[in-house]
């Protein structure tokens, strides 16, 4: 007798950690249930995959969704909604909201705001402070965490650790790998002065090289001395790359899109305060040393640094202008057409986007293309050919650092455990949303 599925996405080209080549895939349950030859096969619903190449689902793991406090900047409805757009089926979301997510209620407050208005499914950073350190052990395994964020350099309020003594306290307190902004905070207040009042040249001045790596270097004593994992968040550096290549035993790396395509100072000169963030988008010499680490294998993930301000925000003569672009939505047409361009293989951008999310996090059931995890897949035309446009966004925010280019591949659907979100730019089952989950909090 045939077997039957729920769904089965036929005739497309698959990629995974077996390699790459025409297959079936066949869903049950919400999980992968088979994978080959499905002819003989019937199903519920059938997606017909020809020509199109199938991923496993892309997961970013870092936005900033900006609710609660800054909802008009950006909310977790259409933050999702623009993940889902991109091809992301999952998203681990920062604590700099207001209030900040420091506590078991801030944790449980967002998880009841997601549910029933995200499209994709989702985890929640915990933010490290002085203040709750002791009690971090406790809150990184809650259902829903994905982990401790910490901020080193300049951010909201009390989730600014800028001291060594209270590095210290946080990794001394937890189990899981943390993730870090890494700027060292006595630099940038010392070179605060630099800034030249309308000109965005001198962002990464005032944010210069040294200010990362001098970080990254105290972050990774103080890692090896208490024998604790670490992720070094958004890494712009030559220095930093070359550094962490000698600490991949407890240092993880993570790159974006944005210091991967955009170099100082041309990107100042035309984007102006839409180039703004933190750490800045540096010259050529650190771009490069990027896709050296990148291709050497220091690069673990990418995310999309996703930190949306409105377009009147952007407008205010620098420094008054804040630091931060959206991304979630542009994050894999990027990056497919650096693959298109020869800069990466599919294989490799399929590693940084799910296996090394996977890897690095202890996802339970997300991750991999491969029979008993979720259903989670990323649908792409690697032929398609599209021109980022500002009204394509679905962010509140509404514009695009990347407007103008000509993307190299795109996104055709998003399929959330055996649920296809997104077809065709379109959204076609809302808020399907669910909590990620993680081996390290199954018993949270």
């Amino acid at each position: 007798m045939p077997e039957t599925f729920d769904l089965i996405v036929r005739g497309g080209e698959v990629i995974n950690h077996a390699g790459r080549g025409l297959a079936d895939i066949g869903v049950r349950g919400g999980k992968i249930a088979a994978i080959g030859d499905l002819a003989q096969a019937s199903a519920g619903e059938t997606f017909d995959a020809t020509g199109l190449t199938v991923m496993p689902g892309v997961i970013d793991t870092q936005v900033h969704f900006r609710e609660p406090g800054l909802e008009w900047k950006e909310d977790l409805e259409s933050g999702s909604k623009a993940a889902v757009l991109g091809g992301v089926v999952a998203v681990f979301e920062m604590p700099n909201t207001e209030p900040t997510t420091t506590d078991a209620d801030a944790l449980a407050d967002k998880l009841v705001r997601a549910k029933g208005r995200m499209h994709c499914d989702h985890a929640f950073y915990m933010g490290g402070t002085h203040e709750n350190a002791r009690f971090l052990g406790e809150l990184e395994r809650l259902p829903g965490c994905c982990g401790v964020k910490v901020f080193m350099g300049a951010s909201t309020g009390s989730l600014l650790v800028q001291d060594d003594a209270g590095i210290e306290q946080v990794l001394r307190h937890i189990n899981r790998r943390a993730a870090f902004h890494s700027e060292d905070e006595y630099r940038l207040v010392e070179r605060r002065p630099l800034a030249r009042t309308g000109d965005w040249t001198s962002h990464p001045e005032v944010r210069d090289a040294q200010a990362a790596i001098q970080s990254t270097e105290r972050l990774v004593r103080i890692a090896r001395e208490l024998g604790k994992r670490i992720h070094v968040l958004h890494v712009t550096t030559r220095q930093e790359i070359e550094y962490l290549a000698a600490h991949k035993d407890i240092a993880s790396v993570e790159l974006t899109p944005q210091h991967l395509t955009l170099e100082g100072p041309e990107a100042y000169e035309r984007l102006k305060g839409y180039a703004q963030m933190n750490p800045p988008i540096r010259e050529a010499e650190h771009r490069q040393a990027l896709w050296a680490g990148l291709a050497a294998g220091v690069a673990d993930v990418l995310g999309s640094d996703h930190a949306p301000h409105t377009s009147e925000e952007k407008a205010r003569p620098y420094p008054a202008s804040p630091s931060g672009m959206p991304g979630v939505q542009t994050l894999l047409p990027v990056m497919l057409t650096h693959v298109a361009e020869g800069r990466l293989t599919l294989e490799r951008l399929v590693d940084m986007t799910s296996h090394g999310a996977n890897r690095l996090f202890g996802l339970a059931d997300k991750g991999r293309l491969a029979k008993g995890f979720d259903a989670d897949l990323t649908i792409v035309d690697l032929k398609a050919r599209r021109t980022f446009q500002h009204e394509q966004m679905a962010s509140r925010a509404g514009w695009t650092p990347f407007v103008g280019m000509q993307a190299k591949g795109w996104p055709m659907a998003t399929i959330i455990r055996g649920q296809v979100v997104m077809r065709d730019d379109e959204v076609v089952a809302a808020h399907r949303g669910e909590p990620v989950r993680f081996g390290e909090t199954l018993a949270g």
